[in-house]
């Protein structure tokens, strides 16, 4: 009875939280990428200190979790906790042409979206980078290949070279997002910790993991360019 009590109690602290206007437009936006406190405010016209105020509320139900920037130190990064927020649901993402995933050096992050999303989607994926490096990192080969990828293909790439106007370009690190160019349109942020500097096998594979993890939550809300086109014409 005491776990059956606790569980409801958890559950009603959600639903409370939820139970807010403000507060469920912050979680719409951080349900396909993370933000800044202050980027959250300028997306939703609110000031600071009912930003500050209603994250608190989410961050005491559970909703959310702050991360520091490894680029900007200065910087805190709010994401969704996606155990908690399992029945939320958000509108989909139409007409998306193609999916840009980005990294600094585009050597694991971005590589490992890029082919993970390509077995999850029909929308196409690619890959770049802001500062891209020589060659892609050894333990991302490798550990694309315990996951049945095949990263025989892989080439690093300048990330202004390939990245459209009409792309949805997902940065899956902080240094890149924060570095990339203005004109880079729509974007949406992942704030995924770099394996490299621990350059280790279970550090490659936790990216892996919530790579994946945030990939299956966002495919099923991105359409291909011309879907609903077709299906209104139909």
């Amino acid at each position: 009875m005491n776990v059956e009590r606790k569980s409801l109690g958890e559950r009603a602290r959600v639903h409370a939280a939820l139970g807010d206007p403000a507060r469920l437009a912050i979680v719409d936006a951080l349900l396909v990428g993370d933000a800044a406190p202050g980027e959250l405010g300028a997306l939703l016209e609110m000031p600071t200190n009912l930003v500050a105020h209603h994250l608190k509320v989410l961050q005491e139900a559970g909703l959310v979790v702050r991360g520091r920037s490894e680029g900007d130190h200065r910087r805190t990064y709010v994401r969704l906790v996606p155990e908690t927020l399992a029945t939320v649901s958000s509108s989909p993402l139409d007409d998306v042409p193609r999916v840009v995933f980005v990294c600094t050096q585009n050597s694991a992050r971005s590589q490992l979206a890029a082919a993970i999303w390509s077995r999850r989607s029909h929308v196409p994926a690619v890959s770049g980078g802001t500062r891209p490096a020589d060659r892609v990192h050894p333990r991302a080969v490798k550990v694309a290949r315990r996951h049945g990828l095949d990263p025989s293909a892989w080439r690093t790439a300048q990330v202004a070279e390939i990245a459209q106007p009409n792309d949805l370009v997902i940065a899956v690190c902080d240094i890149a997002y924060e570095h990339l160019p203005a004109d880079a349109r729509p974007r949406v942020h992942w704030s995924v910790p770099d394996p490299a500097p621990a350059d280790t096998d279970a550090a490659f594979e936790a990216a892996y993991d919530e790579i994946a993890g945030r990939i299956d939550r966002l495919a099923p809300l991105v359409s291909p360019a011309g879907e609903n086109r077709s299906r209104s014409g139909a």
